[in-house]
């Protein structure tokens, strides 16, 4: 419809003279300006009114311009008065461009809103307002504004849709039909504009109101709207100054002008006798008429005097010493008030985030003797997030429960845990010019009941060689219900050595595989290697005795069948490993491995109870190979189940995270000052309710990342309902 409408703008005519007659010799020329604004756009339109020597009224038109409303859900009264900025601006390009000489200038706008703004002297707006009110009274007066109707007004054509063929049939390019008479402003008009409903607007601020408090109502409960000892300082230093001042006017800059030494030494013993008398108004009355503190005082061992201010300090001993009166008797503060938490903030910030020790030393080097500083101290920097930045540690939860994987009898390598470690360079062609080498990693099996392993080789890091190591696994060893890993960007695991960026663990290809196996696949959260640790301590084994074995043999020439058979070996080793202490019983000495299950050659077990001779346990196999299964399993169960049933650590439970807690995200390629700040947005309790997995948010340059990570990788710095 647009595009159509432009066809009829060639219909449009504009005279290219602004008045028929001569400008020179006019009696009055005039700029008019109207403005408006909708839902949809603001406008603003401006005319030139000539009045020649007979007393005719000729109207021009100078300037039309519109704009969008902001994308942002604006009020009218908004919009209108961005319409009205928008009229000035115009006004002052009229000014600068025309080399006329403009007579008087006049606005016009439908909203007394905004009319009421522009003439208040009375009442205060909020910065959007004020800003616009402001920039319109810079180039204008208030008396030169004017309130016309919405149907007089040719600024209301440019907020709405019109055709370019009737554009012409408006008042936008002829002016309103009110400028053609010789008073140009509508006579019922002229009366000066209050504001509408000022108490209701929301642009405008409320009368700040002065109460009478009862004095029981002022006290030092009040001190803990201060979040520093600084601040707390030079508010009352302000007040008491204004104070003094009684009925002298006060001004802004006497408000905003730093405090003097004097003011602020004042006010500080203010702050200190009020907690005082509040806190040991026994005390005061006992030293006041000159009687003994009561022996239940906790002041009582300090032997406290009131000095000339009326404030407390220590008696001591250190009477004939040659130190300042602030070390020889420190003033007396109570630690569970709100300025003993100031004070130790204040110094614990001046002594730059250091430990208690030098905390308590600074404040008793400025002259205060705070009671129980020590808890106080201990309290404020357990909060501190500063020191929690730097020297915080990170946090923990009390170790879970075994998964039923680690606890269950089925056949070996049903629940299995993997990982990737090497890699290993091998020789895979003897050349005339030397030997051509290529890479190889190994994947490590675990089972979880057994503690068995099984190791694979593959030639590279990619989807389809880790499928064929899985379906060499499940031809040798049998399918398995069940896959754990680390939550690597690879899909059998992360090389921590390596700290290498893999392909993504949710690869289609081998979901499909998975799903054909009937397999399912656990993954860990990222960076939490002590959640793995059933196969990450096989993989120290494996390293040990592979290094062992390679120093024995020459590195030039390892092939892959070498390696291959290193491997082999290495899981013999591992498997033959006790699962339990070695006892010294003479009756028991078979050691319980995972090869006694796995390869049934131990030793040569005593006959199965049951109904069967012992001549059938050698007749038939498939007896003999049940009674050595079930052999396994039930010293599996009485020897080695127990050992699992200690926690070694992490015994104590921990205060869950929480959404919205601000931690430090730990990152050890990273200085501790680097380590990124981040907020806590979800969390994954575990069944027991502990939360020992949560999902970060973290912002750098401008841009939100989130990471899932385990709560051992951050320290807490501020609590989501920390208000302290």
């Amino acid at each position: 419809m647009w595009k159509d409408s432009l066809q009829d703008l060639q219909d449009i005519r504009i005279p290219r003279a602004y008045s028929p007659t001569t400008l020179s010799t006019a009696q009055k020329r005039e700029l008019h300006f109207f403005s408006d604004a909708s839902v949809k756009a603001i406008a603003a339109v401006g005319y030139l009114k000539v009045i020649d020597s007979d007393g005719g009224c000729h109207v021009g038109f100078v300037l039309g311009k519109a704009k969008l409303a902001p994308p942002s859900a604006h009020t009218i009264p908004r919009l209108e008065l961005g319409a009205a900025v928008l009229a000035v601006e115009m006004a002052e390009l009229v000014q600068r461009e025309l080399d006329i000489c403009i007579d008087t200038m006049h606005f016009y706008t439908d909203s007394r809103v905004v009319l009421g703004y522009i003439y208040n002297q009375t009442r205060r707006f909020y910065v959007y307002v004020c800003n616009r009110v402001q920039r319109i009274r810079r180039s204008t007066k208030p008396d030169q504004w004017h309130y016309v109707h919405t149907a007089q007004n040719p600024a209301d054509h440019a907020t709405r849709s019109v055709p370019a063929m009737e554009l012409t049939n408006t008042t936008w390019l002829t002016g309103s039909t009110f400028l053609y008479l010789p008073d140009e402003v509508p006579s019922s008009e002229t009366e000066h504009h209050k504001l509408v409903d000022p108490d209701t607007d929301s642009e405008v601020r409320s009368h700040a109101t002065a109460l009478s408090i009862p004095h029981s109502k002022l006290g030092s409960h009040r001190f803990g709207r201060f979040s520093t000892w600084k601040s707390l300082v030079r508010a009352i230093a302000s007040i008491t100054n204004m104070l003094e001042r009684k009925r002298t006017p006060v001004t802004t800059d006497d408000i905003t002008k730093p405090c003097t030494a004097q003011q602020l030494s004042k006010a500080e013993t203010l702050i200190i006798s009020c907690v005082q008398r509040e806190t040991y108004r026994t005390e005061l009355d006992c030293l006041a008429d000159r009687k003994n503190i009561p022996k239940d005082s906790p002041l009582r061992k300090l032997d406290p005097y009131m000095d000339e201010k009326g404030l407390l300090r220590i008696g001591g001993r250190l009477k004939h010493a040659t130190l300042d009166i602030g070390e020889q008797f420190p003033i007396i503060i109570p630690a569970h008030n709100q300025i003993g938490k100031l004070l130790v903030r204040h110094y614990h910030q001046k002594v730059k985030h250091q430990g208690h020790v030098f905390t308590e030393g600074s404040i008793r080097t400025a002259g205060y003797w705070i009671v129980g500083v020590k808890r106080c101290i201990n309290s404020i920097l357990h909060k501190c997030v500063v020191c929690n930045k730097l020297r915080g540690r990170t946090a923990e939860q009390k170790m879970a429960d075994l998964p039923p994987d680690r606890l269950c009898t089925e056949p070996p390598f049903t629940y299995v845990g993997l990982d990737v470690f090497g890699p290993w360079s091998v020789t895979t062609r003897r050349t005339r010019g030397g030997q051509a080498e290529s890479k190889r990693w190994a994947v490590l099996f675990t089972c979880m009941s057994t503690r068995a392993v099984h190791i694979e080789l593959i030639e590279s890091m990619e989807t389809s060689s880790f499928i064929n190591a899985l379906r060499r696994l499940f031809a040798l060893r049998g399918p398995a219900k069940q896959i754990r890993s680390d939550c690597g960007t690879n899909f059998v695991g992360a090389c921590k050595e390596l700290h290498m960026v893999l392909t993504d663990p949710k690869e289609p290809n081998v979901r499909k595989y998975l799903g054909e196996e009937g397999c399912t696949w656990i993954f860990n959260p990222p960076h939490s290697s002590h959640m793995g640790g059933a196969w990450e301590r096989m993989i120290g084994v494996s390293r040990r005795i592979l290094d062992s074995m390679l120093q024995e043999s020459s590195r030039s020439h390892l092939t892959h069948e070498v390696l291959s058979t290193l491997m082999a070996e290495v899981t013999a080793i591992i498997n033959a490993r006790p699962l339990t202490p070695i006892s010294s019983d003479p009756e028991s000495p078979f050691l319980l491995t995972p090869a006694s299950l796995l390869t049934q050659k131990l030793c040569t077990l005593p006959a199965p109870p049951g109904t069967f001779d012992n001549k059938d346990l050698y007749r038939q196999q498939w007896r003999k190979v049940q009674h050595l299964a079930n052999t396994f399993w039930h010293r599996w169960r009485r020897e080695y189940l127990p050992t699992l049933q200690n926690r070694d650590k992490w015994q104590d439970v921990k205060p869950n995270l929480k959404e919205g807690d601000l931690v430090l995200l730990k990152d050890n390629q990273a200085k501790r000052n680097e380590w990124p700040l981040a907020l806590v947005t979800k969390t994954f309790p575990d069944q027991d309710g502990k939360v020992r997995k949560i999902e970060l948010k973290v912002t750098r340059s401008g841009s939100a990342k989130t990471f899932l990570r385990p709560v051992s990788e951050t320290v807490l710095l501020l609590a989501a309902n920390d208000t302290d």
